[in-house]
């Protein structure tokens, strides 16, 4: 409703002459534009009048999503595993403690926050496609290689590697996302590749079970499983490696597909893509205050994640289910999340609403805190329905992905916040495992209250950032209104950031 009152204003304000500014050609020659304009220059001539672009976004898709969602449910399996291997003997057969168990997850997410900024450098430096295809081979490899840990101190290494490798994935999603859709298809495309979250649930959870009718001797079944994903891994990373492209540029389209997929992006004025490194970008990012506002929603949001995410099994265990029952029981967590996502991402896209979005993923999830600490100990099911609660949070990162993809322009700031943005979740998910206190097992009241605390936060988190963007859209409606905005020759790919170009509205 916001977004469509905002509309009638613009549309009812003064016609004001706006003042246009063009870029001298010497600058359009060097590095400090959009790649995509450079492209545009050189094939002007290029007709698409004749194209439907409603065509050009189902090849997209086809082209492109299948691509994101097989890298996004490996990406969940595999540092997932752990959860399951737990309830499989992982801890007997390596004589580990409950919190030797719990740092396994800690560690992975040190290294997956603490090279998001290394990453972020790298993926402006090499074509984005190829490098997320060589860290989808190297995490494979590294999976593979935790079958061949007997203690505490292996899997400490593997798990490190594999948060090195694993934390270029989704940066890489969300910078591929940008470069092909429009502001409004960004939420149900994310969703799409994010659907691989409760689809790494459910498949994760039907391998374990089978796995667990393994008694051979030569091998534990957990190792297996272990080696059996990693194979799968480095299988898909060469194929994202040899047919994803890096950018619509340099797809396989044709020329005027090409042109048309570029053109259709300009409303976005966040760019496609610029090799240069802008170091006035990335101090903007991080001098702006939303920018931390953020990493305080994704913190708040997803220190329960971090916890349920290792813990689920065990926390289903600890109600009185066996390991396969355990293991089973999992599978409607991964269809509740599913649901979830598409349901939050299809609203924020038609409404323009991602704030609320965020909102309506995080107030079931407070809901099932409470049923997980406060019902009495005999009342399973209950606290099983807590636990489906739970899985509806997960997906407001999606959400942010999406609201961060519309909302910062400038090639630079938009890999600076991506990498903010993943950081926040690699602190959130070393916090949330380490709720999970060795002393207060098996049922581990003080961190199911720690859940609906931090979701509470991350709820006016929420609320207070959307209204921060619409209180800047006004601000800049009435600068309009007023002829006080001059318009810039395409503005929209000259690597402009969204606090430069005032004719920028954020999304809601």
């Amino acid at each position: 409703m916001a977004a469509d009152a905002e509309k009638i204003v613009r549309a009812n304000a003064p016609a004001v002459q706006q003042p246009v500014i063009e870029m001298p050609s010497e600058k359009l020659a060097t590095r400090e534009v959009d790649g995509a304009l450079a492209f545009l220059r050189n094939e002007a001539d290029a007709s698409i009048a004749e194209l439907d672009e409603e065509k050009l976004v189902r090849r997209i898709d086809w082209l492109i999503m299948p691509m994101l969602f097989g890298v996004y449910v490996l990406q969940y399996i595999d540092k997932s595993l752990i959860n399951y291997a737990n309830v499989m003997g992982i801890s007997k057969d390596t004589h580990m403690s409950a919190a030797q168990f719990s740092y396994l997850a800690t560690f992975f997410y040190v290294t997956f926050a603490v090279f998001q900024p290394v990453h972020a450098y790298l993926m402006q430096k090499f074509p984005t496609a190829q490098y997320l295809g060589v860290n989808v081979v190297l995490w494979g490899l590294t999976l593979a290689v935790h079958s061949a840990c007997n203690n505490f101190g292996g899997l400490i290494v593997v798990r490190l590697l594999l948060g090195v490798f694993e934390s270029a994935s989704a940066p890489c999603l969300i910078l591929i996302t940008g470069m092909w859709y429009k502001r409004a298809e960004q939420p149900l495309r994310v969703a799409i590749w994010y659907l691989g979250v409760g689809a790494g649930t459910i498949i994760g959870a039907l391998s374990s079970f089978g796995f667990q009718f393994y008694d051979g001797k030569a091998f534990k079944s957990w190792q297996i499983m272990f080696l059996i994903f990693g194979l799968i891994t480095i299988a898909w990373g060469i194929i994202v490696f040899l047919f994803l492209p890096n950018s619509p540029m340099a797809s396989r389209f044709t020329h005027e597909e090409k042109v048309l997929a570029i053109e259709r992006l300009r409303e976005n004025m966040t760019g496609i893509e610029n090799k240069t490194f802008k170091t006035p970008q990335f101090v903007e990012t991080i001098m702006d205050l939303r920018t931390w506002l953020i990493a305080v929603i994704i913190l708040a949001g997803n220190v329960p994640t971090g916890a349920c995410g290792t813990f689920s099994s065990t926390l289903i265990k600890g109600f009185g289910y066996t390991s396969k029952q355990s293991a089973l029981l999992n599978i409607p967590s991964g269809a509740i999340s599913m649901v979830s996502v598409l349901g939050a991402s299809w609203y924020a896209g038609r409404f323009n609403g991602r704030g609320y979005g965020i909102c309506a993923l995080l107030i079931p999830g407070i809901l099932g805190g409470g049923l997980m600490a406060f019902l009495p100990k005999t009342d399973k099911a209950g606290k099983l329905v807590g636990i489906y609660l739970t899985q509806t949070f997960g997906p407001n990162l999606s959400i942010m992905y999406s609201w961060a993809a519309a909302n910062y322009a400038g090639h630079t700031k938009k890999i600076s916040i991506n990498a903010i943005i993943l950081f926040a979740y690699g602190a959130s998910n070393i916090i949330g495992p380490l709720t999970f206190t060795g002393y207060t097992a098996p049922q581990y009241v003080p961190a199911k209250v720690a859940i609906m605390a931090c979701l509470s936060v991350g709820v006016m988190g929420a609320l207070v950032l959307r209204f921060a963007y619409l209180w800047e859209n006004r601000r800049r409606d009435k600068l309009a209104a007023e002829g006080a905005i001059p318009h810039i020759q395409d503005a929209e790919f000259m690597d402009l950031t969204d606090k430069q170009n005032m004719e920028f509205r954020y999304a809601l």
